[in-house]
């Protein structure tokens, strides 16, 4: 049974449910890779100063979308740019629910269904159901929420990717989507997270992912075809040795698409990457990873495949801080250039690619 929504689902942080020692994203403590933590050395403000700044922050937020998003359309119209450096800057963690369903879409697609979700849930069956309940414990298994078996935040995850599953029985269910999902559900409703779900595999704003998940995973080739000749174009001495070692795409990009980057990155730039996919689409995703690649070139061209491997996938604490990396990345221009490569693949593919 899907969970009933309250009048705070969408608007409330993270779900914490464990006395356990966890940070302020409900990830255990001792599992330091996704911890905000990491960066707290990098914090030069004093505590109270950096409150102040977060709750002047909220107010103006609060303020820009109305009481339940009523004012964000309007908002919107009339002052894009603003509300573009906003979201770029990072959504305050209180209102991120919120906010991504009224950036993606979902919030009017959830609407204009009432009782589907539940009707998916409850009524209909999946052909993926065995693969979704082995993969769900991992899924985020250091966060609280997800960690008991069978417990609320597993039962959650399996609802949304099983009623996803039969809502479109072309994607049906594969392993990717359970972070993403996962993700999802750490700010909103069971309810509102399978239409989130949907906004984006769909395209209710922008091009749709499911292309992802179709077999033979075609959207990913395009992906990795074009990051492929955006490092050898804005980052050459680095594409180069990428030819010299062999190393291509596929080896360390995959789940940067798939996942949009919630699978193995710090939380906290997991959370700012989102803020702004929502809102731009998946160019973000390449100016991130681009700007990851260009942060540690200078270590990268020095080493041979193995380590080169090893190093792609475990990239140094200081390029995973988002306020060092995202002013990187919102640096590089790739729009034009992406859209010449997406022609390109579809000429050498000969057909086009279905997102």
């Amino acid at each position: 049974m899907s969970r009933k929504r309250t009048e705070n689902d969408s608007v409330s942080g993270p779900v914490v449910t464990s006395h356990a020692p966890v940070d302020r994203f409900g990830f255990l403590k001792q599992e330091h890779g996704n911890s905000p933590e990491r960066f707290s050395k990098t914090r030069t403000t004093s505590s109270t100063d950096h409150d102040n700044r977060e709750e002047r922050k909220v107010r103006k937020w609060r303020k820009m979308i109305g009481v339940g998003g009523s004012d964000w359309k309007h908002y919107v119209r009339r002052k894009p740019n603003i509300v573009k450096r906003r979201i770029r800057k990072g959504i305050p963690d209180c209102l991120r629910g919120l906010v991504w369903q009224l950036i993606s879409g979902s919030r009017d697609l959830l609407l204009m269904n009432p009782g589907v979700y539940e009707q998916l849930v409850i009524y209909e069956t999946s052909a993926s159901e065995l693969d979704i309940i082995r993969d769900i414990s991992r899924t985020f298994p250091s966060h609280v929420f997800f960690q008991k078996r069978h417990g609320p935040g597993q039962r959650s995850l399996y609802n949304v990717l099983k009623a996803y599953s039969v809502y479109d029985r072309d994607v049906g269910y594969v392993q990717g989507m359970g972070f993403i999902a996962g993700l999802l559900l750490l700010y909103m409703s069971e309810e509102d997270a399978f239409w989130l779900l949907v906004a984006l595999l769909k395209g209710a704003v922008h091009a749709p992912m499911e292309g992802l998940y179709h077999a033979g995973l075609p959207l990913v080739q395009q992906y990795l075809f074009q990051l492929e000749s955006l490092v050898k174009e804005l980052i050459p001495k680095l594409g180069e040795h990428f030819t010299e070692e062999m190393i291509n795409p596929s080896m360390y990009a995959s789940q940067w698409f798939i996942t949009v980057f919630s699978y193995s990155f710090p939380f906290p730039l997991a959370l700012r990457i989102w803020d702004v996919f929502l809102s731009e689409g998946v160019k973000i995703v390449f100016k991130v990873g681009l700007a990851l690649l260009k942060y540690c070139q200078d270590e990268l061209v020095k080493l041979p495949f193995e380590k080169l491997i090893h190093a792609l996938k475990q990239f140094p604490e200081d390029a995973m801080n988002p306020d060092t990396l995202l002013p990187l990345a919102y640096s590089i221009k790739v729009s034009k250039r992406l859209e010449e490569l997406k022609l390109d693949y579809e000429k050498t593919n000969a057909k086009p690619v279905q997102p």
